[in-house]
Parts: C-alpha cells; sequence; structure tokens
C-alpha cells in the first residue's frame, strides 16, 4: 500500500504539466480567453443572443492568489439590428473606455476588438443589472465592450 501511494504522489507532478501542456494545445487559436457566449448572455441579457465573444475574467489566472472578486472583461458581437433596437429604446452618448484593458488579467484582450471603434454609451443600460458594469457599443461593427464587477452575485 506504501509503495502505491508514493507511485501515484511521485507522477502527478508529471501529470499536471502534461494536463496543462494538453490544455493549452486544445485551446488552439483561441489565446487566452473565453469564447463562450452563454454566460455573458445570462450576465446581460438586454443584449439578446451574442454571434461570438472573446472575454476574460479575474479568476482565470493561474496565480497563487486570484483576486477575491469576480470581474469579466472583453468584447463580444451583437445580433444583426440588435444595437439598433437598443439605439431606438435607450439614451446613448458618445464616449470609450477611459483605459485599454490596464488589469493584470486582461493583458490577453489588449489590440483585440473592432478597428478605430467609435465607442457610444447609454448609462441606463450600465445600470439595469444587479451589478457594476459598464458597456461600450460600436456602431459600425455591432460589437460591445463589457466590464462587469461580479456578474454572477
Amino acid at each position: 500500500m506504501e509503495r502505491r501511494k508514493l507511485i501515484g504522489i511521485g507522477a502527478r507532478p508529471a501529470v499536471l504539466p502534461a494536463w496543462w501542456a494538453l490544455d493549452k494545445v486544445s485551446d488552439g487559436d483561441r489565446g487566452d480567453w473565453h469564447t463562450d457566449t452563454a454566460p455573458l448572455e445570462r450576465t446581460f441579457p438586454l443584449l439578446g443572443p451574442l454571434s461570438d465573444a472573446k472575454w476574460v475574467s479575474s479568476r482565470d489566472d493561474d496565480r497563487a492568489l486570484s483576486s477575491p472578486e469576480l470581474v469579466i472583461s472583453g468584447f463580444a458581437r451583437l445580433a444583426p439590428g440588435r444595437l439598433a433596437e437598443l439605439t431606438a429604446a435607450h439614451a446613448f452618448v458618445s464616449g470609450g473606455p477611459a483605459d485599454d484593458f490596464s488589469s493584470w488579467f486582461e493583458k490577453p484582450l489588449r489590440g483585440e476588438g473592432p478597428e478605430n471603434p467609435q465607442w457610444i454609451r447609454s448609462p441606463e443600460l450600465d445600470r439595469d443589472g444587479t451589478s457594476p458594469a459598464e458597456l461600450w457599443f460600436d456602431r459600425r461593427s455591432g460589437t460591445v465592450r463589457f466590464w462587469a464587477l461580479d456578474p454572477y452575485a
């Protein structure tokens, strides 16, 4: 019995790096971000169905000390015509994000997103959710850039 425990313990360090490497390879061209839209559609139901997304979470990194608060940040593409519906139903103003993904966990998103965006935002849409959120929309690409604190609370 003791020998099996030692063998099992000895094998774990070799298995973890192999699993990590396989996970990174299976991610393929996705980079270090999430591409699933379902969590975003639950978090931001007013956006409707999303066609694609690139987003990160403050709890994604393999750091020893992860963030005590969950923050999600990224880009998503709205369904065709959805931004027109939102702009018809809500007041929007010009204005973009103050930073270019300055948090440590947002690093994979730098340089991503629409080319030469013309951001608009709706303070009432930011307040519509139950958690602090900021949403910026690019009219030309139908892309939303988002940042939300503890969106699943």
